[in-house]
């Protein structure tokens, strides 16, 4: 997310290679409202060369800056082929790899393709210690959680992860794609989903059972502890603040996430994934992938960190389909009635088998509030989280589209009418 008037500083510049084209890793600090706020570290990786690099398309080229060698053309490395397997035989010197392209779809970091065979993420946010995608992901695979991507090679300097070198995993696509060519077929033949040969139902509460099985080993990685209702409030109505400027109804939003801080039967707390959606999930052969465990954007990274409810990656999920159903929908360039009601029908049926895959694993029960209207109550609270932090990105990257979020946030506030989770 942008940082309001920002004040950069170049903390840190690695030559790993001199001659020219040469490759340098470069640590900027970014601090907004004029240098007032906290830092936040990135990480970049540079080319300079002596002449312009018109080849490289004008978004990754910097401009030039003089040096001692004369005058010097800054550009994206990672954008540039021989820089680029530079640099990844920089993260894993002990491999010859022979080709490396740039992963489409990545907003938030790089991604390159590497031999057609590995995935080399770079995080451009760093901070002192683990990065959540790393940790998570080397803590499930420790306790024998097979479907995420667990790293072969992680990049670190001191006890910052930089990048994460993983197999590249075939499949049949992620969970938006798959979804997105369900709900088109709807709209072709203006069908109902369950008539339709690309019905999701079936891969919904598939990968609703996944997400649940992901949980229970979460908490066996990581431990499990009593919920604070408290913590959670004060976490929500912080963020709350931070990512909204008069967009929303805060007061009435800040209203609900208060009454977790008086609340009993919340269950209990567990690392979770942080920023799960469709999007974040691969069809792979015989099951779903999980991949992406950074956490919310918008975060600091101690608290992307911190154990929160199963109930927040499910609200995340629950956000997800009908976030595909209100997209697709818009695409269609003159939509009717019929099928509004055909995009509420596929987002309803899936989520309700999304929900019940999650409810058929019986170890994940013991995570979740006890009583049926403690859990709907909590994830709606949730949901409405969700949907405020999708108004923040939509008026950062999309303002055009920021209306759906802000009136699913309407819904929720008028869907809640008090009925959020109750103290004892």
């Amino acid at each position: 997310m942008p940082v309001p008037d920002p004040v950069l500083k170049v903390r840190r510049i690695d030559t790993l290679r001199d001659e020219w084209p040469s490759l340098m890793w470069v640590v900027a600090e970014v601090r907004g409202n004029g240098g007032a706020a906290r830092p936040i570290w990135y990480q970049l990786v540079l080319g300079a060369t002596a002449e312009e690099p018109v080849e490289l398309p004008p978004v990754c080229r910097l401009g030039s800056m003089p040096t001692p060698r004369g005058e010097a053309w800054l550009f994206d490395a990672l954008s540039d082929e021989e820089l680029a397997l530079e640099f990844v035989r920089v993260v894993d010197p002990d491999n010859n790899y022979a080709s490396v392209r740039a992963m489409t779809g990545s907003h938030s970091n790089t991604s390159l393709v590497i031999d057609e065979s590995w995935v080399l993420k770079l995080y451009r946010r760093i901070a002192d210690g683990p990065n959540p995608d790393v940790e998570v992901t080397e803590g499930l695979g420790a306790v024998g959680y097979g479907n995420v991507s667990v790293p072969v090679t992680v990049w670190r300097k001191g006890r910052a992860d930089l990048a994460a070198l993983r197999r590249l995993e075939r499949s049949r696509g992620v969970g938006s794609e798959l979804a997105l060519d369900s709900l088109r077929e709807v709209f072709n033949l203006r069908r109902p989903p369950r008539e339709c040969r690309l019905d999701f139902s079936d891969e919904a509460e598939s990968l609703g059972t996944e997400v649940a099985l992901m949980h229970v080993a979460l908490g066996e990685a990581f431990g499990v502890e009593d919920a604070d209702g408290r913590d959670w409030a004060a976490d929500m109505v912080a963020q709350l603040h931070r990512v909204t400027d008069g967009h929303i109804d805060t007061a009435r939003v800040e209203s609900v996430y208060q009454r977790l801080a008086s609340a009993d039967d919340l269950g209990m707390a567990i690392r979770v994934h942080g920023d799960l959606k469709l999007e974040k999930a691969l069809r792979v052969r015989r099951s779903w992938m999980l991949f992406d465990f950074e956490g919310e954007p918008a975060r600091l990274v101690a608290e992307r960190r911190r154990p929160s409810s199963p109930l927040r990656d499910v609200a995340g999920m629950t956000r997800s389909f009908h976030q595909m159903a209100t997209g697709a929908l818009a695409d269609v360039e003159h939509p009717d009635e019929e099928l509004r009601l055909l995009a509420d029908a596929w987002a309803e049926r899936n989520l309700n088998a999304f929900l019940s895959g999650y409810a058929s694993v019986d170890d994940v029960h013991r995570l979740l509030p006890q009583a049926r209207p403690s859990r709907d109550a909590l994830l709606s609270v949730f949901e409405l989280d969700a949907a405020v932090h999708e108004v923040a990105y939509e008026l950062t990257h999309r303002p055009e589209v920021a209306d759906r979020p802000r009136k699913a946030v309407q819904r929720l506030l008028d869907e809640d009418g008090g009925g959020g989770p109750k103290p004892a």
